[in-house]
Order: C-alpha cells, then sequence, then structure tokens
C-alpha cells in the first residue's frame, strides 16, 4: 500500500470537468496494473490518502473503511467559536434537492441521506475563526463542511458552504484587508487530512 500526501487542487477521480487527477496519473505510470484508490478526499482537500498496490490489500483497507474502524482525523480553520467547544455532530447526509453539487443535511429519521457521524474539538480560538480537529466515524462526502456550516461555523474560504465571504467583523481597522489576503494565501476550504489509523494488511499490526 502507499500513504499519499495529496496536495489541494489535485481531484482523486476524474470527472467531466476534470482532465488531471490522482487515478489518471496512476493509469499513466502503472498502466492497468495500477494501484487501487481506497477512498477519496475533495479535490481541495489537503492530506493523506491510501492508495492498495494489490487487489488483496486494497480489499483489506477497503474493508476496514466499510466498517468504519478506520481512525481519520482531520484540522480545519472554521469561521467564529462553536458555542460548545468539544462535542458530536450526527444526522443523515445527502444530496441537496436543491442543488446537487451539495450536501445537505437531514433528520436521523428521514428517508433522505446517510447517517454521518463526525466529532469535533476546538484546539485555539481566534475570535473570528477556530482551529479545530476532527475525528470521522463515517466518510461521507462533504461531512466535515456540510456539518459544520450546519452550525453556523462553515470552513474558512470553502466557496461551496458558504466559507469564502467574511462571516464575523472585528474592530480592527485593517480586518477586510486582512482577510481578503488570508483568502489569497488559502483560495480553497482551510481543511486538511492529517491521519489514518488502520491495520496493517499483511503484518495485521495497527
Amino acid at each position: 500500500w502507499i500513504a499519499y500526501n495529496k496536495p489541494a487542487g489535485l481531484a482523486v477521480q476524474g470527472g467531466t470537468a476534470t482532465k488531471r487527477h490522482l487515478d489518471g496519473l496512476l493509469l499513466a505510470a502503472f498502466g492497468d496494473a495500477r494501484p487501487r484508490l481506497v477512498h477519496r478526499i475533495d479535490k481541495d482537500t489537503s492530506g493523506i490518502l491510501v492508495i492498495g498496490k494489490s487487489e488483496f490489500a486494497l480489499n483489506f483497507l477497503g474493508q476496514q473503511f466499510f466498517e468504519h474502524s478506520i481512525e481519520r482525523t482531520y484540522y480545519a480553520i472554521c469561521w467564529g467559536v462553536p458555542k460548545e467547544l468539544k462535542g458530536t455532530i450526527r444526522s443523515k447526509i445527502g444530496r441537496s434537492p436543491k442543488d446537487r453539487k451539495i450536501q445537505a443535511i437531514f433528520p436521523e429519521d428521514s428517508e433522505h441521506g446517510r447517517i454521518a457521524i463526525t466529532h469535533y474539538e476546538v484546539m485555539e480560538t481566534f475570535g473570528f475563526a477556530s482551529f479545530v480537529k476532527f475525528k470521522l466515524e463515517t466518510g461521507r462526502t462533504h461531512q466535515i463542511r456540510a456539518h459544520f456550516q450546519y452550525i453556523g461555523h462553515p470552513l474558512f474560504s470553502d466557496s461551496t458552504y458558504g466559507g469564502d465571504k467574511i462571516r464575523y467583523m472585528s474592530s480592527m481597522a485593517s480586518f477586510k484587508s486582512f482577510i481578503d489576503n488570508a483568502f489569497k494565501i488559502c483560495p480553497r476550504q482551510a481543511l486538511h487530512a492529517y491521519s489514518l489509523g488502520f491495520i496493517h494488511p499483511t503484518t495485521k499490526e495497527y
């Protein structure tokens, strides 16, 4: 297996408007015997991915993702300071009926979506923003981004979920200029897939 530190801006798989993507790069390098993607993260999210170099490794690791036994840690910057500095968000997540490009939150007893569980802890606060650690029990599309928009704290610079606009004001005279510069430095959601914990396919060690 391979642990790959994916840069922001590189799609994991191709679509109608995506010419350059990780799966295509693997195909170009290895042909049909290429290592296979075990899971995905969003194009503009940076961080760690696991890739299976054999069918056995692919299935062994994929089963752990299916059983939600993988330990996944993400770091992010969100707008504002959540009322609860540590907690769990539990809901169903599915495609929005109004906009197919985004994920919507539904009640747990809804017929729409699939269950999603996000544990979070605020590590540091800056008044207008917070640095947050996440641990995921499930890995739904846009899970962290949709959950934190739902509680009123979208991720910084996340254009899909409203984080690319100033959400909280400051008395600092140069605050708007400061935020505009921050958007230029980080022109995508401030989200990083920091670590993965799993059972090794052959040694069976964690």
